[in-house]
């Protein structure tokens, strides 16, 4: 590779977003533009070709505020709809160039399925319905894309098996509430992490801030940046004033060279 990954966050924030509908907590109410938050996704780039993890509800209105020529593919972490429910939006993609490539386990594959099946019908499709090209995949799977190599990493969302993905010294990761020691050797060496951090409470199936600090330390990468925010974190400029060295508040439409 002659360049480096350009990663763009298209959206950094929970299931909800921030502000939340008809909320009237202060950080719902900020006009900071870094309190305002989308759902969950990030656009990764090198040498022409264009990678979206997750396409959740807001994914139509993030790529007009980050526009893209062509997709080359999405890789989905699970189904939940705060990452899933933005496939029908792949239709200007779909008609300029044809089927689009899908990355996903087994699981998710079906949901989707279910969810869009005018999408995934092979017979009698719906005119003008998007089309897809299915790969699964699953932890052990190391995905050749355009001769990068990428890598799968499992996590777990309570009891939910999610997955991550390497890209170089790049590794995304999401909804994370345990990831088990032979996956953490996968992350060795990163100069970037990403990773949720949801709330400074506790919860069930995601990080909360402490517990994502601890897993940054962890991992060791040069830089950690903390996604899936919800507004009970807070503020993002008090936040991020008070993370320790090496570790920041993502936000949408922030973009970093690795």
């Amino acid at each position: 590779m002659n360049q480096g990954l350009q990663v763009t966050f298209l959206g950094t924030g929970t299931s909800q977003g921030i502000p939340i509908i008809g909320s009237t907590h202060p950080v719902c109410l900020s006009t900071d533009p870094k309190d305002k938050r989308l759902r969950v996704s990030v656009l990764i780039s090198w040498e022409g070709y264009n990678y979206i993890i997750d396409c959740g509800p807001d994914f139509r209105q993030q790529l007009l505020a980050n526009p893209i020529s062509k997709l080359d593919g999405i890789l989905f972490t699970h189904e939940h709809s705060d990452h899933t429910a933005g496939l029908d939006d792949i239709r200007p993609f779909f008609f300029r160039q044809g089927d689009i490539p899908i990355y996903a386990d087994e699981r998710v594959i079906a949901s989707l399925r279910r969810r869009f099946d005018y999408i995934f019908a092979d017979e009698d499709r719906y005119p003008g319905a998007p089309a897809v090209q299915i790969h699964q995949i699953d932890k052990n799977t190391e995905l050749d894309l355009h001769g990068l190599a990428v890598i799968p990493i499992e996590a777990f969302h309570n009891r939910l098996p999610v997955l991550g993905f390497r890209f170089k010294d790049f590794a995304y990761l999401t909804d994370v509430k345990r990831v088990e020691a032979p996956e953490i050797k996968k992350l060795k060496g990163l100069q970037v992490l990403v990773v949720n951090a949801l709330r400074e409470e506790q919860h069930y199936s995601h990080f909360n801030l402490e517990e994502a600090i601890a897993f940054a330390k962890q991992v060791g990468a040069k830089t950690t940046y903390f996604t899936h925010i919800s507004h009970l974190l807070g503020f993002h400029k008090e936040v991020e004033a008070k993370l320790p060295e090496g570790i920041h508040l993502a936000y949408d439409n922030l973009k970093i060279t690795i």
